[in-house]
């Protein structure tokens, strides 16, 4: 059963991302099932550190897109969704390739969710588990 309030498409999530941080850093949604959102970020000259590894606040946009989008979906059509909290463990550096996330909720609650977010590289292996919470504000 699909946890989503408002129409979402893979299509719809990249438009609306055009000319903002999410496209500046090659952020891309791969996918919507029908209780989590699937994103990437290559690992290139726009997403790393000095030292060629994917830089951690990178993990972090993408967390936040993500759980974002998901806050944001799942909640009452007039709603939005607007970070209180995220948190994030790297696990495993990332050199090359893409790193690919999954969002899914842990909370759907009226006024707040908390989502968790888990990255992997192209090997499948984790790089970064981050946690969100989402404050649900109601239309003015």
């Amino acid at each position: 059963m699909s946890i989503w309030k408002k129409s979402a498409s893979v299509h719809a999530l990249n438009r609306d991302s055009a000319k903002t941080a999410v496209s500046h850093l090659g952020i891309e949604i791969t996918e919507i099932g029908d209780d989590y959102i699937v994103g990437r970020v290559p690992v290139d000259e726009r997403t790393v550190q000095p030292f060629g590894l994917l830089h951690g606040g990178v993990s972090v946009v993408l967390a936040e897109t993500l759980g974002s989008l998901g806050a944001f979906y799942a909640s009452p059509e007039g709603h939005t969704a607007v970070g209180l909290d995220i948190n994030a463990n790297h696990l495993r550096a990332a050199r090359s390739g893409w790193v690919t996330a999954t969002a899914k909720p842990v909370h759907i609650g009226r006024t707040t969710h908390v989502w968790q977010i888990d990255m992997v590289n192209d090997e499948g292996q984790p790089t970064c588990t981050s946690r969100i919470t989402m404050a649900i504000l109601a239309p003015r």
